[in-house]
């Protein structure tokens, strides 16, 4: 049969190659799962620190009553001073062991990652920054032995490192991979030399400039708000407005069909960038965390002060819960054992239920 050769009888392939390609950032799981709103961001630290104080206030209750009444808890920016205290200590680091940039980025996003998922009156970052600078080491192909890295921190152990590694890997849901910004400010910087740009207007020294924007930025909230492009160019921005006004032209030419007003939401995105690191991406004053150090010594939670009564009243609770799991898997071994079947009776719906219960369990 003919066709009357419409525009509408284009193949499928055809219309899919019409098609705007996804970016690959997007299908990433720091897209998905590590992407905030300002007002989100604010809310999930918010309501971890209600529910850590709520937790530790009744474990001082049930250890002592009536002694939390005078214990003054750390709240959502009181913890985020100490963990911005914390993430300026991993550049000293990496350039004490000299490692290469990208450990340096990747411990600071772990940091970051794990206290949104965690409280800092049940992890010190002390510990937890050491772990996932460890942790880096090894998931951008860095590694170190645990000896020679605890070895030139002082007081520090290997099981101060390991103790924790398990505990911040599922704090970051084993997602190990993070798009970096200074990745993409290469990027950037690389297309710029594509443009017709004289070589005056890119010297090295704003790339450098741009750079220490970046590393900057690290400080801030900005790759849990902005995608690393977007932190990038704003960077770029606060070093050579020109540059980035040239490489935003160039961008907004080539989509000009789909995305008429690509340069006015690039422009927009500088100034909040720029806004952010003017206003949060300053190291702490000392004094103040010091206050907060203090304080927290006093709102620990007891269930992870080693000794003391919440402490051992967890472990026996732990342990008794251990060992009612191994009783029962003994007794499934057992009665299976005795069965005809050498390898047991068919599991109906109960026993499977029950038995997808003890894997739970285990994950404690």
């Amino acid at each position: 049969m003919a066709t009357n050769g419409n525009a509408t009888d284009a193949s499928p392939t055809e219309k899919k190659e019409d098609q705007p390609k996804k970016p690959l950032y997007e299908s990433s799981t720091q897209c998905k799962n590590w992407r905030y709103s300002p007002e989100m961001l604010a809310d999930v630290r918010a309501s971890m620190n209600e529910a850590a104080v709520a937790a530790i206030r009744n474990a001082f209750e049930a250890d002592e009553p009536g002694s939390s009444a005078s214990v003054s808890f750390l709240n959502a920016q009181d913890e985020q001073l100490l963990v911005k205290l914390y993430l300026s200590k991993i550049p000293q680091l990496c350039g004490h062991f000299r490692f290469p940039e990208e450990v340096e980025a990747t411990a600071m996003t772990y940091l970051k990652r794990f206290y949104l998922r965690n409280t800092v009156m049940d992890w010190h970052p002390k510990n937890v920054m050491l772990t996932a600078l460890f942790l880096a080491t090894k998931t951008t192909n860095n590694p170190i032995s645990l000896e020679a890295y605890a070895g030139h921190i002082p007081k520090t152990q290997p099981s101060d490192v390991l103790d924790l590694e398990f505990l911040v890997a599922q704090s970051l849901g084993f997602e190990f991979t993070v798009w970096h910004t200074h990745r993409a400010l290469w990027g950037v910087w690389l297309d710029l030399q594509s443009l017709d740009i004289g070589p005056d207007l890119r010297p090295p020294d704003i790339y450098e400039a741009a750079l220490n924007h970046v590393r900057t930025s690290r400080l801030t909230d900005a790759e849990l708000i902005y995608t690393p492009s977007q932190i990038a160019l704003g960077c770029l921005a606060m070093t050579s407005p020109i540059l980035a006004q040239q490489w935003m032209e160039s961008k907004a030419a080539l989509a000009k069909n789909t995305h008429p007003t690509m340069y006015e939401i690039l422009a927009q995105t500088n100034e909040e960038v720029r806004v952010l690191l003017e206003q949060t991406g300053q190291l702490p004053e000392v004094e103040t965390v010091r206050e907060v150090d203090r304080r927290l010594k006093l709102c620990k939670n007891p269930e992870k002060v080693v000794g003391s009564k919440a402490y051992l009243a967890k472990q026996a609770e732990d342990e008794h819960k251990a060992q009612q799991r191994r009783a029962k898997k003994a007794e499934q071994v057992r009665r299976a054992a005795e069965s005809n079947d050498p390898f047991g009776n068919d599991i109906d719906e109960k026993q499977k239920e029950a038995l997808a219960g003890d894997l739970d369990d285990d994950d404690d």
